[in-house]
């Protein structure tokens, strides 16, 4: 079980070096003769040249992958890391961050409304920030009783 200041971490670096892509895309399938279909790409992807920050979250979350991204034509460029997940384990990881990103909040919702179209339990606002703030302090205070 993630905590919420993990989370809320999460969230932030995602809306700084995050990708998320929710949408249709003709796709050729060799296994039916090349005939070209319009399928949904789902995926969530953060990239970074820190590898140990991007380990760490493929670590922490326990689910997509990590990798190195390769430049085999630009040997001056720094070695980049990627984590990413797709489609089912893209909707769970919209749901983990959703009440705390900011910028890309309506990416992460149209993954949920994809999957979960009548799902109205999330709202429509990020995080009230009073009331977390609160929740916050009363945490804090349980610790150090």
């Amino acid at each position: 079980m993630l905590q919420p200041s993990e989370l809320a971490y999460i969230a932030g670096l995602f809306d700084g070096e995050g990708c998320v892509t929710c949408k249709k895309k003709a796709t050729k399938r060799k296994d039916r003769n090349n005939k070209v279909y319009n399928q949904w790409y789902i995926r969530c992807e953060l990239a970074m040249t820190d590898k140990d920050t991007v380990e760490w979250l493929h670590k922490t979350l326990g689910f997509g992958w990590c990798k190195e991204k390769r430049y085999n034509n630009k040997p001056n460029y720094k070695k980049q890391w990627r984590w990413a997940c797709g489609y089912r384990d893209a909707l769970m990881f919209a749901k983990l961050i959703w009440p705390y990103t900011q910028v890309k909040l309506h990416k992460l919702e149209q993954i949920i409304d994809h999957y979960e179209p009548h799902d109205k339990n999330i709202g429509d606002n990020v995080v009230d920030l009073t009331l977390e703030r609160e929740i916050r302090k009363l945490e804090n205070a349980r610790q150090y009783e």
